[in-house]
């Protein structure tokens, strides 16, 4: 694949700079040392400036990130890797489509296109020299980027831990529906630090903590972003500061900015669910639901129902005309179908960035820290005002 440097006449508008002084770090709970948010100040207003230049002007700006355009580099080549296997799979000839014969560690049927995305991005993030472990559903457990194996390698230049879905909503691509990636991006912890010298359950204990870097609360996320397989390929992002949405322009082989600054509307009228589901859900969101249908709720619209049944797809859509997307418990599964870490986190920052609100109902999907790697999490997500009417709900109900 041949990637090109095009000049596309846009003037960068945007710079990033930080409120006052040098960036302050703060300890977390893991000892992990985070930045303060970049703070933009002014909105980037031109479009049509490739990604590369769009994360090579923040560098500038924030030498500390500089190590994360890399990575994003290394995204940026996975996800036109995925979008041309999505769009080839249903040719006789790509042999992609089907099962692969076995089973995720969730008892999840693996398709070929989950094993092969999953490899497409580990490759891609193997050789940034920027990463030190990463977590996929795919894997059974965190793995070391360097070596392939199940054992973690820690280096001192691995500053960042990657946790990602390669391919959301693969059991729809047979079908041609929409599908994406979803990634979020930790700090490693400073504190991992393994003896190269050591043995037996020394290691073992060394190697516990350091994996303990994937099990982090999405308060801590640095980075997310999903890219859409769609009518074009999209690849949202924030960087904790606003999300930006880029289109893959396949004439010149780059993502350009389309969105400067995605921002869900407050109110709405749509909701994404499975209603099939509706009786096994909990009292308080079956009532605000059945009000949003009858036109009796707090807006005093009647909504109306679109869902895709692909998170990323449904997500993307929620994000642009506004809506309540969900995966909430229920008496069949109590905790949810969605993953915690790589799925509920990072695209309930990306979804706050844009003005939105993301909840179980009665807790803050960022606020939760995951304790496994596949943990899961139910999840409303959308519009905030409309989102406020759930968490009213909830609040109500538990008193």
């Amino acid at each position: 694949m041949k990637f090109f440097a095009v000049s596309l006449g846009a003037v960068f508008a945007c710079t990033l700079s930080f409120s006052s002084g040098p960036p302050p770090r703060r300890k977390t709970a893991l000892n992990v040392a985070t930045r303060a948010k970049p703070v933009f100040d002014e909105v980037c207003e031109q479009t049509g400036i490739t990604l590369k230049r769009f994360m090579t002007e923040v560098s500038l700006i924030n030498p500390e990130l500089q190590e994360l355009t890399t990575l994003f580099g290394a995204i940026e080549t996975a996800c036109k890797a995925i979008s041309n296997l999505v769009k080839r799979s249903q040719l006789p000839s790509s042999e992609t489509l089907g099962y692969e014969g076995n089973v995720n560690v969730q008892g999840e049927d693996q398709k070929k296109l989950d094993v092969i995305t999953n490899s497409v991005l580990k490759r891609a993030l193997r050789f940034t020299g920027k990463l030190g472990v990463l977590a996929s559903e795919e894997e059974d457990a965190p793995v070391d980027v360097i070596g392939g194996s199940k054992q973690v390698v820690i280096d001192e230049s691995d500053r960042y831990v990657v946790v990602f879905d390669p391919l959301d909503g693969s059991s729809n691509v047979d079908a041609g529906i929409p599908t994406g990636t979803i990634i979020g991006i930790y700090e490693h912890d400073e504190s991992c630090d393994i003896d190269v010298e050591c043995m037996g359950d020394e290691c073992v204990e060394q190697e516990a903590r350091c994996l303990a870097n994937t099990l982090q609360p999405g308060t801590n996320l640095v980075a997310a972003a999903y890219c859409l397989y769609s009518s074009s390929t999209f690849l949202v992002l924030t960087l904790g500061t606003g999300t930006y949405m880029f289109t893959l322009d396949e004439t010149i082989g780059e993502f350009v900015l389309s969105n400067p600054d995605v921002r869900i509307p407050e109110t709405s009228s749509i909701i994404s669910f499975n209603e099939a589901n509706t009786h096994m859900w909990d009292e308080p969101l079956q009532q605000v639901v059945t009000k949003w249908k009858e036109g009796t709720g707090k807006s005093g619209k009647k909504f109306s129902s679109r869902y895709i049944g692909s998170m990323v797809g449904d997500v993307h859509r929620t994000l642009l005309y506004g809506g309540v997307f969900g995966y909430p418990a229920d008496t069949k599964n109590p905790s949810g179908k969605l993953r915690l870490l790589y799925e509920g986190a990072p695209m309930s920052f990306i979804m706050e960035q844009a003005g939105g609100i993301a909840t179980t109902g009665t807790q803050r999907v960022m606020e939760i820290a995951p304790e496994a790697v596949h943990q899961r999490v139910p999840i409303v997500m959308g519009s905030k005002n409309d989102v406020e009417e759930v968490l009213e709900a909830y609040a109500d109900w538990k008193k």
